[in-house]
């Protein structure tokens, strides 16, 4: 009976276990491999797709998590990106083997990778372009032009696409303004490809901490910002930095755009421990939760390092996440409606040191209630907002 059992149990895993070929995916094979993975890590794995490509094409994300579509309080978030041209294809390929080899090293009881997937929620989306990457692909790795396939279906470079809140800052920092979480131009929605759209809509989902987006055509590590402030760039790289709370760097993986297939193997093993180093120093810095005197999370407070011109905001439930590199800082968390608060901690090389804030409500006497009253009753933007609605009666009758 117990071997019968155990030939049972051997049969199974090796249905489930995850396929590793180094081979090109076209948008279907991607769709199978991810669902592979899935199959064989199902408890630790989840696909979504943040929208649709101009061709309807999904583009689509596998999440590694110990509880996988649950923002756990205190673990922060991160994503990879690749293929955003679609001609750039190591990056595509690189993902999809991360992808298997994390459910197949989890599965194998590797610490390492255990501990990772059980303490970070691991966004991987191999392909923003898969319009581009099927134009590349008709012509492969031998007849390629240096653009073919770059541009999405509209001939549009992805990676020029975002709203351009560099000029912003820079206008902010010579007349005076914030240069983060800056707001977006009106209208931007219409303004951007669909693929754009989505990923910034998916940006705006998770409080993400660190990011990296694949490239190929040179072997380089970029990070914001992208240009001098003579160039408008509208990269997605400096996008994430200036408008949300992640830190975004741009990775081109080889000069060759297209490599062959035969070469996907070598760049494998060449790019496989920097992949999973990278992803482990989301968990660099300090973290820690930011509550009221009940312990209640305040999300959107600002944490502000002195000396380091660029403040991050907790999310949703309060918790934050500051990457530093290891040394003594002084902090200072504030919130609208409450007294800031001020801590010095030491970084360390290794985990994130926790440090929460719990935050005192800013006390407001009477006297204070009736100037602030006064003060809204006669301002400007309280006429403002009578006015439009009697000009709307009017125009009703």
């Amino acid at each position: 009976m117990n071997v019968k059992l155990c030939a049972l149990l051997l049969a199974l895993l090796c249905k489930v276990a995850v396929p590793v070929s180094f081979s090109y995916h076209r948008y279907s094979e991607l769709i199978q491999a991810l669902y592979d993975v899935h199959n064989a890590c199902p408890y630790i794995t989840r696909i979504y797709s943040i929208g649709r490509s101009h061709q309807g094409r999904h583009l689509y994300v596998i999440e590694f998590s110990d509880h996988p579509g649950i923002h756990e309080l205190l673990e922060p978030e991160f994503k990879y990106i690749a293929n955003m041209h679609g001609n750039e294809i190591l990056g595509r390929e690189l993902l999809i083997q991360l992808s298997e080899f994390l459910c197949e090293e989890y599965r194998n009881g590797n610490q390492r990778i255990v501990s990772l997937i059980q303490n970070t929620r691991i966004h991987i989306m191999p392909s923003m372009n898969p319009d581009g990457y099927e134009v590349a692909a008709d012509q492969g790795p031998d007849t390629n032009g240096y653009l073919t396939g770059r541009n999405n279906f509209n001939d549009i470079d992805l990676n020029r696409n975002f709203p351009d809140l560099n000029m912003v800052m820079y206008y902010n920092e010579k007349h005076g303004g914030p240069t983060d979480h800056l707001p977006l131009p009106d209208n931007w929605k219409e303004q951007v490809e669909p693929e754009t759209l989505a990923t910034i809509l998916w940006m705006e989902s998770y409080n993400f901490v660190l990011s990296a987006n694949l490239h190929g055509g040179a072997v380089v590590a970029n990070y914001p910002f992208d240009k001098t402030k003579d160039f408008r760039t509208r990269g997605m790289q400096d996008f994430n930095y200036l408008y949300k709370n992640c830190f975004e760097i741009t990775l081109e993986l080889s000069c060759n755009k297209f490599p062959r297939q035969a070469e996907l193997e070598r760049e494998w093993f060449g790019n496989r421990e920097a992949l999973v180093t990278f992803i482990e120093q989301v968990h660099k810095g300090i973290k820690g939760t930011v509550t009221d005197e009940n312990n209640n999370g305040i999300a959107n407070a600002v944490v502000s390092v002195a000396g380091v011109n660029h403040n991050i905001f907790s999310g949703e439930g309060g918790d934050y996440f500051r990457l530093l590199l290891p040394d003594t800082y002084t902090v200072t968390v504030s919130a609208d409606g409450y007294y800031a608060k001020t801590a010095t901690v030491v970084v360390g090389p290794n985990d994130a040191t926790v440090l929460n804030f719990q935050l005192k409500k800013e006390k407001v006497n009477s006297s204070s209630k009736e100037k602030l009253l006064s003060r809204n009753l006669n301002s400007k933007n309280h006429i403002k907002k009578v006015v439009p609605r009697a000009a709307n009666r009017r125009k009703g009758r």
